[in-house]
């Protein structure tokens, strides 16, 4: 756990907010709290134990123990190198590490808890226990949202989230908000989409992301970053030791280097879709049309293949599992009749703002070094097609 204090919540969002250096600690602490909250909701704590809540702020706790350094930027390598994610690790970490022998030793089944803490426990009747800690409105979200607008000084609106706690409810066995909270609701869906556009798929931020994963990427055989074969020496990589790795490799020094000078990437393209169409499905899907496109862009660039990047949400390299496609889930409601009687409802039915925002949604950006970046943006604008005026940005 004091590992989290070294992992920053959103590497590379610094290069653009200055404020943005708080940790996954923090971060985990306020996911127990919330956790904690949750289940004394009355609605919550008729229906589980004293024990249940207790695994369930613990397993909150623990909820991201297992995430490499510079978070989610390691989880690339994670996934091309060993089919992993940091799920997978949290796992093993609790059920493998002196974390087991912590939990064991006050009477908790490390198993249990390593389960339910990237919601996979699937108790019979009680899948709500999954769903406060991972589901469409959990206790997760509920923080880092709120954390990371905080900490980066770009609120977007105020999001009640202790009214959206309040308003949880259980209904068979499946967690719902109550549709008295529905503007609590709203505003934390419009807070989550425009926090995606501004700070997680920030330009800029995902420049550094990228440079930080293309250096790991480098180095790895050399480094072995995805040669560990025990939770210590998995534990042993937070920000700080792999940076000075990186530093010091000479297949990853020029990146780094870069980065400490601030010398970044540049969007030399950038579109955003909101239909849904075959052809930019595929750019989004498939690796192989990225590739092909990218060799396209670079050879009317005449630059070499390498010096151009094409970034999207689903990209592997740097996946972000906030918001896959930014089509929010479907969140389940539930509204009181007069009669008393409680019926399930879909959000989509009674909002006219989540019907409109649950869309399809997606960011094309290509990328590549200063001195190319005027002929791979016209290369890029012949290609994926010129930038309406509407979507033109300043770079």
């Amino acid at each position: 756990m004091q590992r989290l204090h070294r992992l920053r919540q959103l590497a590379g969002a610094e290069y653009v907010y200055p404020g943005a250096n708080h940790t996954r600690f923090e971060h985990s602490v306020g996911v127990m709290y919330l956790a904690g909250r949750a289940v004394e909701n009355p609605n919550v704590s008729q229906k589980i134990s004293e024990e249940e809540a207790e695994i369930v702020r613990i397993a909150a706790l623990l909820h991201d123990v297992g995430h490499g350094p510079f978070s989610h930027v390691f989880e690339h390598l994670l996934t091309n190198e060993l089919g992993k994610t940091h799920e997978d690790i949290t796992r093993w970490i609790v059920t493998n590490s002196e974390v087991k022998d912590a939990l064991n030793k006050i009477g908790y089944d490390s198993k249990e808890i390593g389960k339910l803490a990237v919601g996979v426990l699937h108790k019979p009747a009680k899948a709500f226990l999954d769903q406060i800690i991972s589901s469409a409105v959990d206790v997760d979200k509920l923080d880092f949202v709120v954390r990371d607008t905080h900490h980066t000084g770009a609120e977007y609106g105020y999001v009640d989230i202790f009214r959206l706690i309040h308003a949880l409810d259980v209904l068979g066995e499946n967690l719902a908000v109550d549709l008295g909270a529905l503007s609590a609701l709203e505003s934390f869906i419009i807070a989550r989409i425009e926090s995606f556009k501004s700070i997680y798929f920030h330009r800029v931020g995902r420049a550094a992301q990228i440079m930080l994963a293309m250096a790991m990427e480098k180095a790895n055989e050399e480094l072995g970053l995805t040669s560990f074969k025990t939770p210590e020496e998995y534990l042993d990589m937070d920000d700080y030791s792999v940076w000075t790795r990186l530093k010091n490799c000479t297949m990853s020094r020029e990146i780094i280097e870069n980065l400490e000078r601030r010398r970044m990437l540049k969007c030399a393209y950038e579109r955003t879709f909101y239909e849904k169409d075959a052809v930019i499905s595929n750019i989004f899907s498939q690796e192989t049309q990225r590739k092909q496109i990218q060799v396209d862009i670079a050879k009317k660039a005449d630059v070499k293949a390498e010096a151009v990047i094409i970034d999207v949400p689903t990209v592997p390299s740097v996946p972000y599992h906030h918001s896959v496609l930014l089509e929010p889930m479907e969140i389940p409601t539930i509204y009181t009749t007069h009669e008393g009687k409680r019926v399930l409802q879909r959000l989509s039915e009674v909002s006219r703002i989540f019907e409109v925002l649950k869309g399809f949604i997606n960011i094309l950006r290509v990328y590549t070094d200063e001195k190319n970046r005027e002929e791979v943006s016209k290369a890029a604008a012949k290609i994926l097609g010129d930038i309406p005026i509407s979507a033109k940005i300043s770079y």
